[in-house]
């Protein structure tokens, strides 16, 4: 009987997967139900769905005016899985000089999902590997953004083994020595150490909200290596972050267990009036308590683009 509950509250809160088009990849995307308003794109991070995405931020965003929207991206989800290609180490995946696709197919893959919701322009709220593509989709298609919000996450203007001053390598290691099963309970198991992993230190950690959604929508991509790699190769060649023109809001936590909080300084001093919040206690995640404090954040920057 919970479970039939809990089914049914989950599909109330996100329509039905539908699916953008980017030449031959297949993208998977869905809404917030009910939320109207400006428009926002989320992007989630390395190699993982868009069901990391937490509901109650998406609430809190809609509260305030806005139509939510998260996509999973190429070689994550439910979206397209790219063919096999280089090794299945994502830190080497930095080094090599070839990739599978480009960081600028990635933003192209944002503008197809804009595309397949009818949004002319979006504001873009990424996180992670997320927040790195969020920032390239408004330096490739300015036309199409009004602000970028990014959430733990390096600069654009780094690449190759030049990311490497600013990623913290202990958790990291950890979860590329860790063994789990193959199927779906080692995949169960590997999401919830990776959500306790990248927890915020300041805040209590909710063992059965993540494991709610974790068991109901179990993601392989946190053991996909070749994905992960794939990813984290796939080379930028367009402009640099001081021609981004857009508001920007850089979050950080000062927590971090992956990214120095560095990475986020590099961003905002790159690009002319951005704002930098530093968020004391909080590691790699979006911790409840604050998603009140950060919806907030993104209002004020969508007023400031409409000013």
């Amino acid at each position: 009987m919970v479970e039939m509950v809990q089914a049914e509250r989950w599909a109330k809160t996100w329509t039905p997967t539908q699916y953008a088009h980017n030449g031959s990849v297949d993208l998977a995307f869905d809404r917030l139900a009910g939320a109207e308003g400006e428009p926002l794109l989320l992007v989630m991070g390395l190699a993982v769905s868009r069901f990391w995405w937490p509901a109650g931020l998406g609430q809190e965003l809609a509260g305030l005016g806005f139509a939510v929207a998260r996509y999973d991206q190429r070689d994550a989800g439910q979206s397209t899985r790219m063919p096999d290609t280089g090794g299945t180490n994502p830190f080497a995946a930095l080094a090599r000089k070839r990739s599978a696709y480009t960081a600028e197919d990635m933003t192209d893959d944002a503008v197809a999902v804009l595309d397949a919701l009818g949004w002319e322009r979006a504001h873009i709220f990424g996180a992670s590997l997320g927040g790195l593509i969020a920032q390239r989709i408004a330096l490739r298609h300015p036309d199409r953004v009004l602000t970028v919000t990014s959430v733990s996450a390096v600069p654009s203007d780094v690449s190759g083994i030049g990311v490497g001053r600013y990623i913290r390598f202990g958790l990291l290691a950890k979860l590329a020595r860790t063994r789990f099963p193959e199927g779906r309970d080692g995949d169960i198991q590997l999401s919830l150490m990776l959500a306790r992993g990248v927890a915020s230190p300041a805040y209590p950690f909710d063992e059965a909200a993540a494991r709610e959604w974790i068991e109901r929508e179990v993601d392989s991509g946190p053991r996909d290596q070749k994905a992960q790699s794939r990813q984290v190769g796939a080379s930028w060649h367009g402009a640099r972050l001081r021609d981004l023109r857009k508001p920007v809001l850089v979050l950080h936590g000062d927590q971090d267990p992956i990214l120095r909080v560095s990475a986020a300084r590099a961003t905002a001093s790159a690009i002319h009036g951005a704002r930098l919040v530093v968020f004391p206690g909080v590691g790699h995640d979006l911790p409840a308590p604050l998603w009140p404090d950060i919806a907030r954040e993104v209002r004020d920057l969508a007023n400031q683009a409409h000013a």
